[in-house]
């Protein structure tokens, strides 16, 4: 079943990268950031949280809570939070619960190849926990600004 805007946010309770148990439910009355990204510390994922991690001040400025979640392990988002001094939760889905729940585990292809993967994706999740926008085909170093334009866009209205 694909999501869509609108509709409540399946729920996520996954630890992060210090074995800290997140939900989503904790976040209720605060804008979240839920990306999804393929893989710690290669080159796309390394941008696309890099690029969140220098933009982070005006997140919060919104009250926005920015989430990661890949299907690499705790000690692997440890590495690359303390390699790139990411400020912000990583989440580990390694048994695949979430990405499943969200759609962003799919049959991927390179050069040829057919594989599972995590699709880059972003759902920007409002106060009352509704998926407010969905972000296919995210590009990794100009994601934080395009969703800081929505959010901007989104709280002045309300």
């Amino acid at each position: 079943m694909k999501l869509k805007t609108g509709q409540k946010a399946p729920a996520i309770k996954l630890p992060d990268q210090n074995g800290k148990v997140h939900q989503l439910k904790d976040y209720l009355g605060q804008w979240v950031l839920v990306y999804f990204y393929p893989k710690d510390d290669t080159s796309g994922c390394t941008k696309e949280a890099c690029s969140l991690r220098d933009n982070l001040p005006k997140f919060k400025k919104i009250k926005t809570v920015v989430l990661g979640i890949s299907v690499d392990t705790v000690a692997s988002h440890k590495k690359f939070e303390a390699k790139y001094k990411l400020p912000f939760t990583l989440l580990a889905d390694e048994n695949k619960e979430v990405v499943n729940k969200y759609g962003t585990w799919q049959e991927k292809s390179m050069y040829g190849r057919k594989y599972m993967g995590t699709v880059r994706t972003s759902f920007l999740i409002d106060p009352t926990g509704r998926i407010a926008k969905i972000y296919e085909q995210v590009k990794p170093e100009m994601h934080a600004q395009e969703v800081l334009k929505d959010l901007s866009a989104l709280t002045t209205k309300n």
